[in-house]
């Protein structure tokens, strides 16, 4: 594969991003003194904001009235922000009252975070509900401006400045949104946009798990994040996969449905863990988020390779056309 093609493979440059920042990490020579946690913060929200921004702008927002569509919508909703956040929830609240609890919050973030921006290309990509997926997108990110806080809100209460969340929901969601309708007419080549956005995650990816506080961690709380990860991802998605497969459901729907389920947006999970949390918490709520994004990197690798490959998608549309046809 050329270098344009590894940088074009989404797959390839989230392991080697999880790569190169466990290799930081435990080696030590990530420049922590250099790239202070409020530096972290600020450029994590800076790259956020460029990412979000340039993703809406493939979106065209017309045929986006939720009642119109109102069982595209609520699909969404319960799929994208409900059953999403259900595995870290639970979590987060088993962990709460123990000694991991710094480490725990770092669950709230993942759980109040919707599905990524790139369900809509992968939904095309793969035959899946692309209408669906691209209106459904921009439902679930308005509705994220107040989703977020209220996770925040219920899980961190007090212990978190919520106008600082309010604020930053604002940066990286609110304004992606309004500045994204200034680029919609601009041609942006599809390589060149999944170079940027690959690039632009890599070094989110380096910034934030090479500065997590594994050490620190142990291995018993790392494998628990691990585990909840993997129930998050794996275990939810297979449930959604075999489930719908068997009540009938076609592939277009089940495609758009099991990526809005399990593909959460962790840069905005970092982005909220390193401007909401202070001090010394930062690097311990980050390995919950590390652990998260090593998981969905062996995920992301199992949708291509089985889950969603090639040949069982061709396989099974041909079954679908052909039970029409009957």
């Amino acid at each position: 594969m050329t270098l344009k093609g590894l940088l074009c493979s989404s797959a390839f440059m989230m392991s080697f991003a999880v790569i190169i920042s466990l290799i930081t990490n435990f080696t030590g020579i990530f420049p922590g003194d250099v790239l202070t946690p409020d530096l972290r913060s600020n450029v994590t929200i800076f790259c956020l904001a460029v990412m979000l921004t340039l993703s809406f702008s493939r979106i065209p927002y017309r045929d986006l009235n939720p009642v119109k569509h109102s069982a595209s919508t609520i699909r969404a909703i319960v799929l994208g922000l409900v059953i999403a956040s259900v595995v870290p929830l639970v979590g987060f609240f088993i962990l709460s009252g123990t000694e991991y609890a710094d480490y725990a919050k770092g669950l709230v973030f993942i759980a109040a975070t919707p599905f990524a921006a790139s369900v809509g290309p992968l939904s095309y990509i793969l035959k899946g509900d692309f209408p669906h997926a691209l209106r459904s997108t921009v439902i679930i990110y308005v509705l994220a401006l107040l989703w977020i806080p209220f996770i925040v809100w219920l899980c961190l209460g007090e212990s978190v400045d919520m106008m600082t969340v309010f604020i930053t929901v604002l940066e990286i969601i609110a304004l992606p949104l309004i500045i994204s309708r200034l680029l919609t007419k601009v041609n942006i080549p599809k390589d060149a946009m999944s170079i940027t956005l690959n690039c632009i995650i890599t070094f989110l990816v380096w910034l934030s798990v090479s500065s997590a506080d594994f050490q620190s961690a142990g291995w018993f709380i790392m494998g628990v994040f691990i585990l909840i990860a993997a129930l998050r991802t794996f275990f939810m998605g297979s449930v959604v996969e075999v489930g719908e497969r068997r009540f009938g459901i076609h592939w277009t729907q089940r495609v758009t449905d099991i990526l809005m389920v399990t593909y959460k947006n962790k840069g905005i999970a970092l982005a909220l863990c390193t401007a909401v949390l202070v001090g010394p918490i930062i690097p311990k709520a980050m390995v919950a988020i590390a652990a998260s994004i090593i998981v969905d990197v062996c995920w992301v690798a199992f949708m291509d390779g089985y889950l969603f490959s090639g040949k069982r998608m061709n396989r099974e549309l041909e079954a679908e056309a052909d039970t029409e046809r009957v």
